[in-house]
């Protein structure tokens, strides 16, 4: 199976060539293909583009899984930061389901990005895939706009959507930026900590991905989280359990707004997402609780 990938040098892309670069062939579009090659493994099964200005149709392609944007969180959410947020994912996914619909052999499956962002602020209501009531902030506008363009492919092809949570890895990511004040005994809840956080270990994303791609009953939107969303509060502890220190600070939601804008939404409020899609196809969670999935990599 050859698959165009895009966002292949990110935490989830990354992992994804990593665990399946034996089993199959990669071409990762990248801007920077020296970069690429530093960061990813040196194989014959993985080769590198730096556009798709010569592609006129992928019917070269079995598969297309595209995970490339802007980081959400890397800075402030001045206007042209949430230009290049946007653009960065909407662009792109327009592009690849055009040459999908030009395909005269179409690949067999298009994988595309989003997050729990998609339902917004969601408070301690349980959110599923057939969630309607969605709070239409701007986490909602990135994913909204990102999955119409995905779905523009839908004719032509079978398109599954990752709906993806906090994905938690050794190496980049959320749990990167927490684990230094962690480690120096500063760690805490976040406001009062009763916002919930729908995660994810990286095992099981790149392998619900892998499942996707093989399942031909799949389409449509996944929710990419554990099927136990803890709190705040919760997860801290866990956190602080893993790493054996204390987690008694606190973070004032005033203190985030005054530092982060309108970017602290994302951690002062969430949603309590279910992988409901998931678990009705027969998915196997091999990380299903906070506790278990901190302690597996804090092992390592």
């Amino acid at each position: 199976m050859k698959i165009l990938i895009t966002g292949g040098t990110g935490l989830i892309g990354s992992a994804f060539i990593t665990k399946y670069q034996h089993k199959y062939k990669f071409v990762v579009l990248t801007r920077d293909p020296n970069k690429a090659k530093r960061l990813l493994p040196s194989s014959q099964s993985i080769n590198f583009i730096d556009n798709l200005s010569d592609k006129t149709e992928l019917d070269e392609f079995d598969t297309v899984i595209n995970l490339a944007g802007e980081p959400i969180v890397d800075k402030r959410w001045t206007l042209k930061q949430k230009r290049s947020i946007c653009q960065s994912r909407w662009k792109l996914t327009n592009k690849l389901s055009q040459l999908i619909n030009e395909s005269n052999k179409p690949p067999k499956v298009f994988i595309s990005g989003s997050a729990v962002g998609y339902y917004g602020r969601q408070g301690d209501t349980e959110i599923n895939e057939h969630y309607k009531d969605i709070n239409e902030e701007f986490s909602h506008k990135i994913c909204k706009v990102w999955e119409d363009k995905a779905l523009l492919a839908s004719d032509k092809t079978r398109v599954c959507i990752l709906r993806t949570g906090i994905v938690l890895a050794n190496s980049g990511g959320a749990l990167q930026k927490m684990l230094p004040a962690f480690k120096f005994c500063l760690g805490g809840r976040i406001s009062s900590g009763h916002q919930y956080m729908s995660w994810i270990h990286i095992t099981d994303m790149v392998d619900a991905i892998e499942f996707l791609l093989n399942n031909e009953n799949c389409q449509g939107p996944f929710n990419l989280t554990a099927p136990k969303p803890v709190t705040n509060q919760e997860f801290t502890k866990a956190l602080a359990k893993s790493l054996h220190r204390p987690s008694f600070m606190t973070v004032p939601a005033i203190a985030l707004k005054l530092l982060l804008g309108e970017m602290s939404d994302l951690l002062l409020y969430g949603q309590k997402v279910l992988p409901e899609h998931l678990l009705a196809e027969q998915f196997k969670f091999n990380y299903p609780n906070i506790n278990i999935a901190l302690a597996e990599l804090h092992s390592k």
